[in-house]
């Protein structure tokens, strides 16, 4: 009984979205093109690399719990996408899945730069500043259609996301 009550609550502390605010998750990601535009110019210009780790740190607490523990991802939720009107729902699956490849990115490049391979980190850099460019200001979530080819070849099983599968589901 106790593992249960630990279980419950360990997947409520980490539970994501589902479904989740496609205006919310597109001003994430244009705050994350900011950030991550800024640091390349500070890592650049003063040196300033270091801000790669607070990048990742975000996308691990987004991984962790959606916008819950994310400072970008608050502001987000309860300040930007409100502005937008209506929330517009798409499933969490495939968003938590492409915070996982931001994550794993931001802190390749973030180690890259500690190891002293920073033109390594700043082109990882430069291509999740891309992946974001084009959720926020063009709707394509990279990391969403990865996943949903991830689904059709069976490596991710259609039970993660029945919405993703079932085009009937998607605006239910």
């Amino acid at each position: 009984m106790a593992d249960s009550t630990v279980s419950t609550g360990l997947r409520r502390t980490f539970a994501f979205p589902n479904p989740v605010n496609e205006y919310a998750a597109r001003s994430t990601a244009g705050i994350i093109v900011v950030l991550s535009l800024a640091t390349l110019v500070l890592g650049l210009t003063a040196g300033w690399g270091w801000l790669l780790w607070i990048i990742a740190l975000g996308f691990w607490l987004r991984v962790a719990g959606g916008p819950k523990y994310s400072p970008a991802g608050r502001l987000a939720v309860h300040v930007i996408a409100p502005r937008f009107g209506k929330a517009r729902l798409v499933a969490g699956p495939p968003k938590r899945f492409a915070q996982t490849i931001g994550a794993t990115m931001s802190t390749t490049a973030a180690v890259l730069w500690t190891f002293g391979l920073a033109p390594a980190a700043w082109a990882l850099l430069g291509l999740l500043i891309v992946a974001a460019s084009l959720e926020a200001f063009a709707g394509f979530c990279l990391g969403c259609w990865i996943f949903g080819r991830l689904q059709d070849a069976g490596v991710i099983p259609e039970s993660v996301c029945e919405a993703c599968s079932n085009i009937s589901l998607r605006r239910a």
